[in-house]
């Protein structure tokens, strides 16, 4: 009997030794598990760079400014004044130097041209021998605008005109209609919303009336330039 109760206690012993083997296996197993949860994974990294080129555009006027005819002028023995709508403009600076720029006006009387109002044949194409004073037709900006374009930001030109400017000057010496600022005018601009008397014609009580086919014509010449 008490060998068999011996016998008894040694198995029951080995199996409480094998089952405590098997937890701290266990146990061992899950430490393990956890360890290799909180250990800290490798950063992994890669540089990045990224760049682009800017090449210089042009100075252009893209719309150019124009003036249109002035109406007809009946005489009634006084001084009278002839109105005109100065026509939009347009500007583009894509040089990317940040200049400025300044667009003038002036008389023209390069080769046959006329710097002031002259008598003139529509029909034959030639100059007469009337001639009016020089400075008698006056663009005034009061009221005008100058709008961005395109998207252009920054800071917009400037007109320059709004007490008046002679647009029919001597030659020599241009008139600045619109000006940009270093640092300003990037971009495109339009100059617009002249008002309907922006052009003024001082018409003197002298003036000579003209044959058929015959008018008053002036040769002006726009110029855009670089700095203000």
């Amino acid at each position: 009997m008490q060998v068999v109760e011996r016998a008894c206690m040694r198995n029951s012993k080995n199996h409480l030794n094998a089952s405590a083997r098997r937890i701290r296996i266990g146990l061992l197993a899950a430490v393990c598990a956890l360890a290799a949860c909180v250990l800290p994974a490798t950063a992994l990294g890669a540089n990045d760079t990224t760049q682009f080129s800017v090449t210089a555009g042009s100075l252009s006027l893209t719309a150019n400014p124009n003036v249109p005819d002035l109406p007809g002028l009946t005489l009634n023995g006084s001084a009278q004044t002839l109105n005109a709508q100065m026509s939009n403009f347009t500007v583009a600076d894509a040089t990317g130097s940040a200049a400025g720029y300044n667009v003038t006006v002036v008389g023209d009387s390069s080769g046959s041209n006329s710097s002031r109002f002259k008598q003139y044949n529509t029909s034959t194409g030639s100059y007469g021998s009337v001639l009016l004073a020089q400075n008698s037709l006056t663009l005034n900006s009061t009221g005008a605008l100058i709008s961005a374009q395109g998207g252009t930001t920054g800071t917009a030109p400037t007109h320059q005109c709004n007490s008046g400017c002679f647009v029919d000057a001597a030659p020599g010496s241009p008139v600045k209609v619109v000006s940009a600022a270093t640092g300003a005018g990037m971009g495109t601009y339009q100059a617009n919303n002249y008002t309907a008397s922006s052009l003024a014609f001082s018409a003197p009580s002298t003036i000579q009336a003209l044959g058929a086919n015959e008018v008053y014509r002036v040769n002006l010449v726009w110029s855009l330039n670089s700095g203000p």
